[in-house]
């Protein structure tokens, strides 16, 4: 798969803010698809880390070990149609900070991504849309540089507030907002007396069809399966 758009990477965390408050303003939130119908295949993206992920020098800015894989799924079945695993064969340039996720995470995953024969419809990152401080969690930073649809798809709160979801019912959902009380996410019970997962827009996406999405792609887990193939590819040694 062609990559549209070039990965910018910082030097500092200054950088980093600049590049993603200029990204800002290409992302976009209205859907590429009006019917959750006209989706045939979703992707699902994750990566892994070795035990050793420092070298000798104990440089932690610099990783080792690190995989990625990107599993796409038929949307209508959830049976696999292509995956790809690789290991990064370039160092971390950029640490692991909570909000700058894709500068750690974003080379590792166009790796995967340029392997790919088949052009999804969808991926699905494992991490936030724009339900992020600054509006460009890893699945909207992404989504505009492969110019895709995207959805974020987190297992844990990083910014907004909500309400929890009724703990007996799978699908249950509530709305995740800002601070000035703006639709950022949903809130979704995925699996009946379990931790919510956070869904959220990341590019060329509505926040409706997102969860649609995240909904049709659930099974027994409380990960939606692609992202959960994904995991358990990315970490197999």
């Amino acid at each position: 798969m062609k990559i549209k758009n070039k990965f910018e990477m910082p030097d500092d965390i200054r950088k980093a803010k600049i590049i993603q408050q200029n990204l800002i303003s290409k992302v976009v939130l209205k859907s590429d698809f009006e019917d959750i119908s006209q989706i045939k295949t979703v992707a699902g993206c994750d990566v892994s880390y070795s035990p050793r992920i420092y070298p000798r020098n104990n440089d932690k800015s610099i990783g080792v070990g690190v995989y990625a894989a990107i599993v796409v799924l038929d949307f209508s079945t959830l049976k696999i149609l292509e995956t790809v695993r690789i290991k990064y064969k370039g160092g971390f340039t950029f640490p692991y900070i909570p909000g700058y996720l894709s500068f750690r995470e974003g080379p590792v995953l166009l790796e995967a991504i340029k392997k790919l024969k088949t052009e999804p419809d969808v991926f699905i990152f494992d991490g936030q849309g724009i339900a992020h401080p600054r509006g460009i969690g890893i699945a909207s930073h992404m989504g505009v540089i492969i110019d895709k649809p995207c959805i974020g798809c987190a297992k844990s709160l990083l910014y907004g507030n909500y309400e929890e979801p009724p703990p007996g019912l799978k699908g249950a959902y509530t709305f995740l907002k800002d601070d000035a009380g703006t639709l950022i996410g949903i809130c979704m019970r995925s699996k009946k007396f379990t931790k919510p997962i956070f869904i959220s827009q990341g590019h060329k996406i509505g926040i409706r069809i997102s969860a649609d999405i995240i909904f049709g792609c659930l099974t027994k887990y409380r990960i939606p399966e692609p992202l959960r193939l994904a995991h358990i590819e990315a970490n197999k040694r």
